[in-house]
């Protein structure tokens, strides 16, 4: 079974058919999916979401790019919104340098707000970086090693404690970086990027193996080989892991239950057992 850790199934494009993309992820052996909202009113259609079905969780968060409308209100509403028993993570959260659709230094006070949020809240981000994984990094790390207690808990029946901070997802990182986010309690996450023709995350993921890794989709973006062109949907999830295993020469069952294992992990996701979905 496969997590999509990474999905957007709020937008636009999914509105007539949802249910169907839905029925497919669970044929194609997705059985759970985590949904990020990137502003505050998207961050309530992902609570919704999961309230409708079954194997949808959400996380909650202003993405860089809408920074710029994150209000004291707002945020304080994120907060109240991440209570809610199927809100996993805060996120998608982050700095865009690329677009800069927000200014940088409200980009980096929301990130930072936020991620106070997650603390408080005792749980992990999902951050979004484009042309800023060095600041991103900077200030996750200053967080974590300031709030040392922050996600840390036994992952083992011996009671070893491990740090199950947030996942830089969509990761476009060198080896160095992957492991340093690793120390700090991180783990990175590769959508459809890793199909597309002389990819350099191959060459990363050879580096760093399956154990600290996530897979998702992005959709409805990042859209997988041979799907290229086309709206992406969780169901594609399978062809992550796919090239993924051959980049290590490990079979697919052990990318997929590696994987889900980190994601269940790190968003402390229950099993989802063969339940009915309403809406399907």
């Amino acid at each position: 079974m496969y997590i999509d850790s990474h999905a957007h199934l709020f937008v636009e494009e999914y509105r007539a058919d949802r249910d169907d993309v839905i029925h497919r992820a669970r044929s194609a052996g997705v059985d759970r999916i985590v949904v990020p909202g990137t502003t505050l009113e998207t961050s309530r259609e992902a609570v919704a979401l999961a309230e409708q079905y079954d194997l949808v969780f959400a996380a909650v968060g202003f993405h860089p790019h809408d920074a710029a409308n994150a209000s004291d209100e707002g945020l304080s509403e994120i907060e109240e919104l991440s209570a809610h028993e199927k809100v996993v993570a805060i996120g998608e959260i982050g700095l865009d340098f690329h677009y800069d659709f927000s200014p940088r230094d409200v980009q980096q006070q929301v990130f930072e707000k936020q991620i106070a949020i997650a603390v408080r809240r005792d749980l992990p981000i999902i951050v979004h970086t484009r042309e800023s994984i060095l600041e991103a990094m900077l200030i996750v790390g200053q967080v974590a090693l300031s709030t040392p207690k922050w996600k840390k808990r036994s992952a083992s029946a011996a009671g070893d404690l491990v740090a199950t901070r947030g996942v830089f997802h969509c990761f476009s990182g060198d080896t160095e970086q992957c492991k340093r986010l690793f120390e700090l309690g991180f783990f990175v996450s590769y959508p459809g990027i890793v199909t597309f023709k002389n990819s350099p995350v191959i060459e990363t993921i050879k580096s760093i193996g399956v154990r600290n890794l996530l897979i998702e989709t992005d959709s409805p973006y990042m859209t997988p080989v041979p799907f290229r062109g086309k709206r992406n949907e969780p169901a594609h999830v399978r062809l992550v892991a796919e090239t993924i295993s051959e980049a290590l020469e490990l079979s697919v069952t052990e990318v997929a239950v590696r994987t889900s294992a980190n994601a269940t992990l790190l968003f402390d996701l229950p099993e989802i057992r063969g339940s009915n979905n309403g809406g399907e």
